[in-house]
């Protein structure tokens, strides 16, 4: 993150890099009395000068305007072009139709946009409400709102912080800035100054950063920064600034709604200017080009669409993946990265003990033997003892994460805290301290003292001269133990040492210089926050699937190697950037090679924009996994943003696009399936409702070339469009997944919908249906039939649902599949069907469609010939198993 530099008092200077000075030197700068604090009047005055402290929402569209916003859309408008077009012709049934499908795309996309604008009221919530602030010299409780900078406040356990604080004062204070910096434990913080001047905000330990909670110790600050000058300000203006970016669905529908308007316009004029040359009257053929213009466009695309994705998405609760935007389902199956935070997304979120060291051998879990053996016997007594970690009623522990992680260990080896505590009750202690890095408790021990010491290798082992062993103490060899200290730590191990020394009494004075020297050592521990189990399995997958993982964290370096590792993200060895690495690329440089970084560490929230801006600049499509208020503008700015459902905060929450209920990575792979399979769906709509369209074109098109007269009327024309595309079309949504879904690479971002044959199976198929309804017309005409139009009436809507049974499947047969594996479009067939047969057999419908009944042989002559299409697209996918069509369409 850049360096917090704020509207604070500067006397028309820049502001400082507030960790770098010394306390005095702040205290002097925003001009307050760090035991006084401010007046009232002064604190009035730099109110009205720098504002309230609060995050700021931008100005918002109201609902009318967020509602009317909907319409603007390009397919929305030839939607509504086509419903006013439908109307004049007359048609209600077709333009309510229209009308009602505008409505529901308008009422759905308001919706989502609502709830997208709540992330920053989210962020508002997490702000703290109250602040314990010193004015004139006295204690006193404020609205956090009224804080400003120069103001001084008191901080302890569970404080949430008010404002951006440089600390004065800290006593052993610790703060969690997970949500944050993506730091996964608590922070040590200290108040003296800080040298370097560009420290990512996890290693500024003077700080205090407003939205993070203090776990342990008190402490003093003085405000530096406030409200939107916050870096908590700053993510909410991140998140304002930006802009959703539309998902490949969208993307698609845009080009193919501007295509197929242009299309039909040329369609339609060619239809209307040849119908006059050959003497048709003037409204006959203005109604008919209208008529058919109106069936051209897909009214149902877009609640097909609708209902797909919210079908997949009522599907996905099931499988613990909420979907926030409908479109999300689809742009999983479009995805080909995945970045995903560290903590708590791929690990458990949790501290464990990964490894001990005792007896010179580094292992990964207790002898079975070692509560009655030394040196386990000790080492487990002082991971119990020398512990604040405590059990409650409700079978859990409270307590800092390592010393959680600690007890557990010790509990599971057979260590108990509370049983040992009757024996070796504990009389002192000298607590930890970031100078000291270490701490000590004291216990009784029989007729002596035993002090128990634990903390940094690097401070501990120093302060040793032997070591414990089996037989007793021996000699130590400091630097073989220290070198397999670096070695632990280079495996992303967070490593502690353990040392004793038994005293005849509480040694006087109580104090650090005085206890901790001539120490024994006794052993080693590292700790890490392990791997989810399953997250192994599912990195693995998305390979399959042809997407990369990559993990981002604000973890260190050597930790984020270990697990991505260990998860099968990276290889032995491979390149990991860190932040500040990153700050020195432009993004040029940066393109040039950020499709091979696999993992980043010690990032800030700008720097997680960065890296997905440049995979997206590289045409990638990116997933952002997180939980954090830190990963709230990437998910924003992802192409799907996924936020946790357990662990994740309400901001990532309310910013991303689905949320992980259970923060199980492997759900992502499901959601991925389930979105391929929904994308193949509406491509097979598609295909359909396109097809239908371009027999209906060629059939009236090419009837004046042929001497023939024109073929539908209007009435035909919209019959044929509402229910066709209706029922069959949105049955669609219902079919299963292809085999091999994940099996195939991500479909390529900018690769038409049209790919993969779909516009020859078009235009081939609508020539088959042309052609024989046009045949049906001549053989009609030709035998003397009066019926020859209900004939091609018929002709033509039942082609079209043989034409839906057979596109089930891209490269299946319709017999492999199973006729009746899609209950809900065979039903609709069969319904469809029934409306055909009613138009022709039910005598008062008659006039209203212009039809009359057929006979028993010319209804089988309509059957035989609608069904070449059916056996023409089973070939034709007969070919393309067999690599001969579409290999490389």
């Amino acid at each position: 993150m850049e360096n917090n530099r704020n509207s604070t008092p500067s006397h028309g200077g820049t502001p400082p890099l507030w960790h770098q000075l010394p306390t005095e030197e702040v205290v002097r700068h925003l001009e307050v009395d760090p035991r006084a604090g401010l007046s009232g009047e002064e604190a009035r005055a730099r109110r009205e000068r720098y504002g309230a402290n609060e995050i700021r929402e931008g100005r918002r569209r109201g609902p009318l305007l967020m509602f009317l916003g909907q319409f603007t859309d390009f397919m929305i408008l030839v939607l509504i072009a086509a419903a006013i077009v439908s109307g004049l012709v007359g048609d209600v049934v077709d333009t309510l139709v229209i009308v009602a499908i505008v409505v529901l795309n308008a009422v759905i996309g308001f919706v989502q946009e609502y709830r997208a604008e709540r992330a920053i009221a989210a962020l508002k919530q997490m702000a703290a409400l109250t602040a314990h602030a010193v004015r004139d010299g006295q204690s006193q409780m404020l609205p956090a709102s009224e804080l400003v900078p120069g103001d001084i406040v008191r901080i302890e356990a569970g404080n949430a912080l008010p404002a951006d604080l440089r600390l004065v004062e800290a006593v052993q204070l610790r703060v969690e800035e997970a949500a944050l910096t993506g730091e996964s434990q608590p922070v040590e913080k200290a108040e003296r100054a800080l040298h370097e001047p560009d420290l990512p905000l996890g290693d500024r330990r003077n700080m205090a950063y407003k939205g993070t909670l203090v776990t342990y110790g008190r402490g003093r600050g003085v405000v530096v920064a406030t409200g939107m000058e916050t870096e908590l300000g700053r993510i909410a203006g991140l998140l304002r600034a930006e802009g959703e970016v539309k998902t490949p669905l969208q993307k698609r529908l845009a080009r193919f709604g501007s295509n197929l308007a242009v299309a039909v316009l040329v369609i339609c004029a060619i239809l209307f200017v040849t119908g006059l040359l050959r003497g048709e009257p003037v409204m006959l053929m203005l109604l008919t080009a209208i008529s058919l213009a109106v069936a051209a466009i897909p009214e149902a695309l877009p609640a097909v669409v609708t209902v797909s994705l919210a079908l997949g998405a009522r599907k996905l609760v099931s499988q613990n993946a909420l979907i926030r935007k409908l479109p999300a389902v689809e742009t999983l199956g479009s995805v080909t990265f995945i970045c995903s935070d560290k903590t708590g997304t791929l690990t458990e979120n949790r501290m464990r003990v990964e490894k001990f060291y005792a007896e010179a051998k580094l292992t990964s879990s207790v002898p079975t033997d070692a509560a009655g053996r030394e040196p386990w016997r000790t080492l487990l007594a002082a991971l119990a003892l020398s512990n604040d970690a405590r059990p409650t009623g409700e079978d859990k522990i409270i307590g800092d994460p390592t010393e959680i992680a600690l007890y557990q260990a010790a509990r599971d080896a057979g260590a108990d805290k509370a049983a040992l505590g009757k024996s070796q009750p504990r009389l002192a202690e000298i607590a930890f301290d970031s100078e000291r890095a270490r701490m000590t408790t004291l216990h009784r021990d029989g007729d002596g003292v035993m002090a128990f010491t634990k903390g940094a290798p690097e401070q501990l082992l120093p302060l040793c001269h032997d070591r414990l062993s089996t037989a007793g103490t021996e000699a130590l060899d400091r630097g073989a133990v220290e070198e397999l200290a670096e070695r632990m730590a280079a495996d992303g191990l967070r490593v502690l040492a353990v040392a004793v020394r038994r005293w005849p009494a509480l040694p006087e004075p109580l104090e650090a210089e005085n206890v901790e020297t001539q120490l024994t050592f006794v052993g080693l521990v590292g700790l890490m926050d392990p791997p989810r189990g399953e997250a192994r399995e599912a990195v693995q997958l998305c390979r399959t699937a042809g997407i990369t993982p990559v993990m981002i964290t604000g973890d260190h370096p050597a930790t984020a190697r270990n697990i991505a590792t260990r998860l099968g993200i990276i290889e032995e060895g491979a390149e990991v950037l860190t932040g500040q690495e990153l700050a020195r690329l432009d993004m040029a440089q940066f393109e040039e090679h950020v499709e091979r970084v696999r993992v980043y560490a010690r990032v800030a929230p700008e720097q997680k924009i960065k890296i997905v801006q440049a995979l997206q600049d590289r045409g990638e499509f990116v997933a952002m996994t997180g939980d954090g208020v830190n990963d709230a503008p990437a998910l924003k700015r992802a192409d799907i943003g996924v936020a946790m459902g357990i662990t994740g905060t309400d901001v990532a929450k309310e910013a991303g696009h689905m949320i992980l209920l259970d923060d199980n990575f492997a759900t992502i792979v499901r959601a991925v399936r389930e979105g391929r399979r929904i994308f193949d769906n509406i491509r097979k709509f598609i295909k359909y409702t396109m097809t239908s369209n371009s027999g209906e074109i060629w059939t009236i098109f090419l009837a004046p070339f042929l001497g023939l007269p024109i073929p539908l009327l209007p009435i035909h024309i919209l019959w044929i469009n509402l229910v066709t595309d209706g029922l069959p079309g949105l049955a669609l949504a219902a079919e299963k997944e292809e085999r091999g879904v994940m099996q195939r690479p991500p479909r390529p971002p900018k690769e038409s919908i049209f790919a993969h044959g779909m516009w020859q199976h078009i235009l081939w198929v609508g020539v088959l249906m042309g052609a024989a309804s046009l045949f049906t017309q001549a053989w009609a005409i030709h035998t003397g039939n009066g019926h020859w139009q209900t004939m091609v009436f018929t002709v033509l809507t039942l082609s079209q649902l043989g034409h839906v049974l057979a596109i089930r499947s891209e490269t299946d047969s319709l017999f492999r599949q199973g006729v009746f594996s899609n209950l809900p479009l065979i039903g609709a067939v069969l319904f469809t069907f029934g409306l055909q047969m009613a138009t022709i057999y039910v005598p008062w419908l008659n006039p209203i469609f212009k039809t009359e009944a057929l006979t028993f042989d010319e209804i089988v002559f309509c059957l035989a010939m609608s069904s070449l299409v059916f056996i023409g697209v089973e070939i034709e996918k007969w070919m393309v198993r067999r690599g001969v069509l579409y290999a490389t369409a």
